[in-house]
């Protein structure tokens, strides 16, 4: 019996390290590093650009009437001399009048699929047609800084960099859900953890909402692929280059109306998490990438992989060795409970506005790992299916 508890404990101590350095720990050993190469390195300025380089701003569109007129508008006032900036839609299978709208922006290009293949489908076929050296992606829904190309651009001139990805901002509310509320705080965070990834090697991938690549790098991807921003980036570091993180260059989006349709996102993301992880396999070669292999283990594999399962085991291995050693394991069953008591306060809460979005965490946090074990479920339903397409999920207004 004590031989079984012994290895209960020590698999409840791995299963406790790996939630936490996945949460916490990692973004701890960030900072410290982070910080050492401040005190010790030299702050790289960034250069002034007299000459700037054509640049081809690319939107991909799903029956996006609502917003085009925004969107248009948006990317008209962006500061950049008009003669280097190409705009281009790629409408996939829309069937609302998104085209119609476009067809009055004479300096626009469209390119149009008459069956919906899906994102990563219309990023194939459009990237065909830019001619620039450059291109940004950024949503039809999501509006950027006026300054936000030439800040990206900027960044190229290291010529290591083969992606920038801009910071995702989500539109805050006086009366934000939990959706909205969660969602704002979590991207925060990831904000934070981009930014030092990018200090110490590269940013571990690139939000849709805004990324900028080297036109020449972009590798067509399989249009089943669910997360075509994170797959294209990540490419890039395959090859030598690294992400850089840019975030006075940034996408600002509502968050998704309710928690229903935010679930569709994040199981669309988990399912696609884990479908990267196979697809970017080369990238456990530590012996080959070194530091590169580290970040992407430690940022993205373990959220998509292991870390909500060894979350939910903590619980019943705790009750099971709580006769063990009972003062430590009935401390941290306390709190456990606690923090599962705080999840289901905070799912009460979402039907409420409140605007202390402090309440969401434990809720969100929960959320998130939940729907990584659906995004498995997703994931195998979708198996066999061709294309990357996907029901939107409704953002706040």
């Amino acid at each position: 019996r004590s031989i079984g508890m012994k290895t209960l404990e020590i698999i409840f101590g791995i299963l406790l390290f790996i939630v936490c350095y996945t949460y916490v720990g990692y973004g701890i050993v960030l900072w410290i590093m982070v910080t050492i190469k401040r005190i010790f390195g030299k702050k790289k300025e960034l250069p002034e650009i007299e000459e700037w380089p054509e640049v081809t701003l690319f939107i991909t569109a799903y029956n996006e009437e609502l917003v085009v007129e925004d969107k248009m508008k948006n990317c008209l006032e962006l500061d950049y001399p008009k003669d280097k900036l190409h705009i281009v839609w790629v409408t996939d299978g829309s069937t609302d009048h998104t085209n119609e709208l476009l067809h009055r922006y004479p300096e626009v290009k469209i390119y149009y699929h008459e069956a919906r293949k899906g994102k990563t489908a219309a990023m194939n076929h459009g990237i065909r047609h830019v001619k620039t050296p450059f291109v940004i992606f950024t949503d039809a829904n999501t509006y950027i800084n006026s300054e936000a190309v030439k800040e990206m651009m900027k960044r190229f001139v290291n010529p290591k960099v083969g992606c920038v990805a801009g910071e995702k901002r989500v539109k805050a509310t006086r009366k934000d859900g939990a959706a909205s509320g969660g969602e704002g705080m979590y991207w925060k965070y990831e904000s934070c953890l981009k930014k030092w990834d990018a200090e110490i090697y590269s940013a571990m991938g690139a939000a849709g909402e805004l990324f900028a690549i080297r036109t020449e790098l972009y590798e067509p991807m399989p249009e089943d692929t669910l997360l075509d921003d994170f797959i294209v980036s990540m490419k890039m570091t395959l090859k030598g280059y690294v992400i850089d993180y840019c975030d006075t260059a940034y996408a600002r989006e509502s968050g998704s109306a309710n928690m229903k349709e935010e679930e569709k996102r994040k199981v669309r993301i988990a399912a696609g998490g884990i479908q990267s992880i196979g697809r970017l396999k080369e990238l456990f070669n530590i012996f080959k990438y070194g530091i590169l292999s580290f970040q992407f283990v430690s940022h993205r594999v373990l959220r998509w992989s292991v870390t909500p399962f060894a979350l939910f085991l903590l619980f019943p291995l705790n009750v099971i060795l709580l006769p063990y050693r009972p003062i430590f394991y009935a401390l941290l069953l306390c709190i456990q409970i606690a923090f599962y008591a705080a999840g289901i306060y905070g799912y009460y809460k979402a039907t409420q506005s409140v605007r202390s979005k402090k309440v969401y965490i434990p809720y969100y946090f929960l959320f998130m790992n939940v729907n990584v074990i659906k995004g498995i479920h997703y994931l195998r339903e979708r198996k066999g299916k061709s294309n990357g397409a996907w029901e939107k999920a409704q953002r706040a207004s």
